[in-house]
Formats: C-alpha cells, sequence, structure tokens
C-alpha cells in the first residue's frame, strides 16, 4: 500500500456565526506516517483543524500502516464514525479511547459528534487495496500475483469509468470523450449513483487519474484548465480499453440509454 489521501472539504472544518468555513485541505501519508485532527491550539498542532466545542484540541489522529489505515480516538467521551460511502450503509463505531482501530473500507468519511448543525466529517481514500489473482488462488503468498490497477467494480468512480468509456464501447470511435455534465446526465435515474454532482463526477475523475491509473498528463504547452481536463479524460479512456479493464459486459452497470435507435437500442437490451 502506497499511502492514504485525507481529504477535509471546504466548509467541512467546522461553524462560523452558524455557518460552515473551513479551507480544502488534502494530505497524501505514506506508510508510517500520522495526521492528527481536532480543534488543535498552539501547543497542539494538528494537520486538520476541526472548529466545534464538542472536539478535543487532539481528537485523534490517522496512522498508516504497510497494508492499512488505522484510527486512533483520543476522546474520553465521545465515539467516532466511520462511514463506507460506497456501501449500503456500513460503518464502525470506533468507541472512545481506542488506539489503531483498523479501517477496511476503500473510501471512507469519518464524522465526528458536534453541538452545532453543521456536521464535521473528512474523507480518508485508500487507493492501493490489492486483490489477488484469482487464477493463484491457492499458490503461497510469495508466489501470487496481485492486480496492477486496483478497481472496485462496485464504486461509483468505476461507474464514471464506465460512462466515460460508452462511447468507444460502442464503436462510436469518433466520438468525444464524454464531458462532465455528460456523465451527470448518463447516470441520471441509476439507482445508487442518480445524484452525482458534477463536482462529484470530477473528484472522481481526478481521483481514477492521479490514485488509481497513475496517468501523469502532459503539460509541456501549458494548455488552460477545460484541456487538461480533456486530455486527462481522454488518457483514462485510451488506459482503460487498452487494459481491458472496462469491457462490453461493464455497460450493463450503467441505466438503460434513453434513446432509441439502431445500435445503441441493441447494446442496451
Amino acid at each position: 500500500m502506497s499511502g492514504v489521501v485525507v481529504h477535509l472539504p471546504q466548509g467541512s472544518g467546522g461553524a462560523l456565526g452558524g455557518k460552515p468555513h473551513g479551507d480544502t485541505v488534502t494530505l497524501r501519508l505514506g506508510p508510517g506516517e500520522v495526521a492528527r485532527f481536532g480543534r488543535g491550539s498552539t501547543t497542539i498542532p494538528v494537520e486538520l483543524r476541526l472548529d466545534d466545542p464538542a472536539i478535543s484540541r487532539l481528537a485523534g489522529e490517522i496512522r498508516v500502516t504497510d497494508d492499512h489505515w488505522q484510527l486512533t480516538n483520543h476522546s474520553t467521551t465521545h465515539s467516532y464514525l466511520v462511514e463506507n460511502p460506497e456501501g449500503a450503509g456500513e460503518y464502525l463505531r470506533v468507541p472512545p479511547r481506542r488506539v489503531g482501530a483498523p479501517i477496511p473500507f476503500e473510501f471512507s468519511r469519518v464524522v465526528l459528534p458536534v453541538r452545532g448543525d453543521v456536521t464535521i466529517s473528512f474523507q480518508v481514500f485508500a487507493p492501493d487495496h490489492v486483490y489477488l489473482d484469482p487464477e493463484a488462488m491457492g499458490v503461497p503468498w510469495g508466489t501470487s500475483t496481485v492486480t496492477a490497477y486496483s478497481l472496485n467494480e462496485t464504486a461509483a468512480y468505476f461507474l464514471v469509468l464506465v460512462a466515460l468509456c460508452e462511447p468507444r464501447l460502442r464503436d462510436q470511435s469518433r466520438v468525444a470523450v464524454p464531458t462532465t455534465p455528460q456523465i451527470v446526465e448518463r447516470l441520471r435515474g441509476h439507482l445508487t449513483c442518480g445524484e452525482l454532482t458534477a463536482r462529484a463526477v470530477s473528484s472522481h475523475i481526478d481521483y481514477l487519474a492521479e490514485e488509481k491509473l497513475r496517468i501523469g498528463v502532459l503539460d509541456a504547452h501549458e494548455p488552460g484548465k477545460g484541456d487538461r481536463r480533456n486530455g486527462k479524460r481522454e488518457e483514462i479512456v485510451g488506459l482503460a480499453l487498452r487494459f481491458g479493464l472496462v469491457r462490453e459486459e461493464h455497460l450493463a452497470l450503467l441505466p438503460p440509454l434513453a434513446r432509441a435507435g439502431g445500435r445503441e437500442r441493441q447494446a442496451a437490451r
């Protein structure tokens, strides 16, 4: 496991005057590294500052190991929740004073109890979960093979990946890679991901490029932001199709095509 990404979205660090406030914070932690969270002070520095009277100066810490990450709860009175946003309501409760609770989720949302109306939470992404080669099952661990690209086909980011690849999988090779608004519209009506926003889709695309597929977008000519994002999507689709990470059978994960006609109608059946 190469590490985790800890992300505190803008406005998630607490309330000021009854309104959400706080800047975006993104941390990348490697094995052995620790990030502390809480209200903090001049004598108790923290990497994630969370402002609420119910949160301790040093509320807890995240520690990355070789193959997972752990959550320590320094509170003497409050439990913390670790939710799996990609699952069907799964969560872990980390009780007060619990040290090094192992977290199994690939995506996690850590939620802390507060006095105000503004929820305080942050996200932890563990992108390097590895899976054994099915053909190597039963073989001693030392000779087993792990996948080069660890993708969870039940995750929302994989659904976004399938939507990106869909036009080319349907032999529409001249069609441009879908834009973010087109992906939002394509996934509308999906049972679990039909409410994805444009910001969420863009975050999934960035996550695919930077963490899952480890794509470096060329910027030698310093193109505009839109050009960089288009190039990123093109590289994601190219790699996914070249290595067979997304195949025709994955199209069944998408909602049925709204329009009928020709090849699209047959492919949606």
